[in-house]
């Protein structure tokens, strides 16, 4: 039994968003950058480079998601938006590998901060809009189960957070007169960056080998299943996946052999129709069998037992 396909709503819209943000932030950030020659302001703004290029391919990615399945890809094309982001992952290390060489050039040559105060407030303006942006995404990315826009979201975080501690860095050399602190904080944001790539190519790669669902989201079919024991209904062979924002469940229900079909087949469509309440946007694939044949336990593995 499989549930038919439903509309979800479009969440290019949401790129369209990101790459307004990239836009107005390499600006800002390129100004900030000008103003001061540090080359802190300046691993930001190489930071908002790689934003653009991650909201690009994101939203790409999801207009290939949301396309419908077809004969080539009868399970639709969820998985795009894995690619999006490690795409994005990718990217973000590429920037850190420029920003650390950057920072060890100034080590190597120090030159002066000039104009820290009006750099400083551009900067400040490009993350309080990374900021607003990243929590809309981020919100959106959770209610939608997108894992796009939820490492858009991260990664725009990372990027509020990065400019905190750049914009402080350039506060302490103006206050100090210690212009090593621009590039050891430029190292350390490159270090930063390459952390926060590593773990959205290693969920995007998650991703595509298939991981089961979430604990919490098993723990709720779990649930839902618990609620049929007292009818005479187990279940196994349970198994789960996520592709962008679908979820794949499929399992055995295990039926006294006395039922007729009509009976068996009305008890699992309520028992799916509680599925997708729990699990809003999922597939379910079901296979009766009766719980008193032997046979019916054999196919509980991948590979059936005999």
């Amino acid at each position: 039994m499989m549930m038919t396909d439903t509309a979800v709503p479009s969440l290019q819209r949401y790129a369209w968003i990101s790459i307004g943000a990239a836009i107005a932030t390499i600006l800002l950030k390129g100004v900030a950058w000008h103003l001061t020659g540090s080359v802190g302001l300046l691993s930001d703004a190489i930071e908002s480079f790689v934003n653009l290029a991650g909201a690009l391919m994101a939203l790409w990615m999801l207009w290939l998601a949301e396309q419908p399945a077809d004969e080539d890809h009868p399970h639709g094309h969820g998985k795009a938006e894995h690619f999006s982001s490690a795409f994005e992952g990718f990217l973000i290390i590429l920037a850190a590998v420029s920003i650390g060489y950057t920072a060890i050039e100034r080590f190597i040559n120090p030159q002066p901060i000039e104009a820290v105060g009006i750099g400083l407030v551009v900067s400040v303006a490009a993350s309080v809009i990374n900021l607003l942006v990243a929590r809309l995404l981020l919100k959106a990315g959770r209610e939608h189960q997108s894992i796009t826009l939820e490492a858009d979201a991260h990664h725009l975080m990372t990027d509020v957070w990065t400019s905190v501690g750049v914009i402080l860095g350039v506060g302490l050399v103006a206050m100090s007169g210690w212009n090593w602190l621009d590039p050891t904080i430029a190292v350390l944001v490159a270090a930063n960056i390459v952390w926060t790539g590593w773990q959205l190519m290693h969920r995007s790669a998650s991703g595509l080998m298939d991981t089961a669902l979430p604990p919490e989201q098993k723990r709720l079919i779990t649930e839902v299943f618990d609620r049929y024991i007292e009818q005479g209904i187990a279940y196994h062979a349970l198994r789960t996946r996520q592709a962008g924002r679908r979820s794949f469940i499929s399992f055995h229900a295990l039926v006294p052999g006395k039922w007729s079909v009509q009976e068996a087949h009305d008890w699992v469509e309520r028992i799916e129709r509680d599925l997708r309440t729990a699990i809003p946007n999922c597939h379910i694939t079901s296979h009766l069998e009766p719980i008193d044949d032997p046979c019916s336990m054999d196919d509980q593995a991948l590979d059936r037992a005999r």
